[in-house]
């Protein structure tokens, strides 16, 4: 009796340590006095996001406009799951994967050098192995947060420094990047913000309009919760456990920068957002699940050898309730 006691006794304390030894993700908080946002640090052993698919920089815990939630968690969390990620989340196309081979490395922007497993096409759902880091520094101040990413690569090293910013006196938040190429070969890729909006835990439904300044094109490849209606998405029914609604190649928008913008509207809260950017949109999709809503424009990238690119996205907040 004493020994089974014993055992359970000690059990019982493994499971308590365990839980105490569990690290909660490093993260920070900034505001303007109109707007506050919880940001997750990226940590190679503690960090909320570990995958190799999105840009480690940047995820936003929460994002409070005026008793509004913008951000958060949208799906069960598994800090090495491809998608396990808050918004707004940036992907970049990866470097030198084809003339990579098995057993090599390729570069992911925001992630490090990751290894090449097989000859398999690269699939941003599979988790691949990050044989190198790279360094992270972080600045943090009051109303904005500073990712600086140095990564050495003898095809594709780079500094890639991300500000999420909160504009002075204003409720816009700013993401703003700087791509410096180290090496001797042109950098040319795509990257895309997926957004993964999550508005006041509201099921995505109905209630949604995404509009953009110009009439749409494309069909559903999946999913039939939502329709495009000129310049709008729109949904005729709430997207249901498991379903998601996705067009791939959606056209209609021109090469000209101001055509990167569209409005996020839900009628029964009155939440809303204003998504724009300073560059043009090379392709753009749409993609939706019960808790997140997701427009997902691409930008080019082109980097020369010693050159920087810069570029911004931002995010302006409104509500049409008082």
């Amino acid at each position: 009796m004493l020994k089974k006691l014993s055992i359970g006794l000690l059990a019982a304390f493994a499971i308590v340590t365990a839980a105490m030894m569990q690290v909660s993700p490093p993260e920070t908080t900034i505001s303007n006095g109109i707007i506050e946002a919880r940001l997750y640090l990226p940590d190679q052993q503690n960090g909320y996001y570990r995958g190799s698919r999105f840009d480690w920089a940047g995820v936003i815990n929460t994002l409070n406009y005026k008793g509004h939630d913008y951000f958060g968690p949208w799906r069960d969390h598994d800090p090495m799951a491809h998608d396990a990620i808050t918004g707004p989340a940036e992907y970049f196309e990866p470097l030198g994967y084809n003339e990579a081979k098995p057993g090599e490395t390729f570069v992911k922007i925001g992630v490090g050098r990751v290894r090449k497993p097989d000859d398999k096409p690269y699939s941003f759902s599979r988790q691949y192995e990050i044989v190198d880091h790279g360094t992270w520094e972080v600045h943090a101040q009051k109303d904005r947060v500073e990712f600086i990413h140095r990564l050495t690569d003898k095809d594709y090293p780079y500094v890639y420094k991300k500000t999420v910013q909160l504009a002075n006196n204003a409720p816009r938040l700013l993401l703003t990047h700087e791509l410096k190429n180290l090496g001797q070969k042109t950098m040319e890729t795509e990257t895309y913000n997926h957004n993964f909006f999550v508005m006041d835990n509201r099921k995505i439904g109905p209630e949604y309009t995404v509009e953009f300044p110009y009439p749409l094109t494309g069909e559903p490849n999946a999913g039939d919760f939502a329709t495009i209606e000129d310049n709008r998405f729109v949904f005729n029914r709430e997207i249901t456990k498991g379903g998601s609604s996705f067009f791939g190649g959606v056209t209609g928008f021109t090469a000209e920068p101001t055509d990167y913008r569209f409005d996020i509207k839900n009628s029964v809260t009155g939440a809303g957002v204003t998504v724009t950017s300073d560059q043009p949109i090379a392709k753009l999709n749409f993609w939706a699940s019960p808790n997140t809503i997701c427009p997902e424009p691409y930008i080019s990238i082109r980097v020369n050898p010693d050159e920087t690119l810069h570029w911004t996205i931002n995010y302006d907040f409104f509500t049409t309730k008082q």
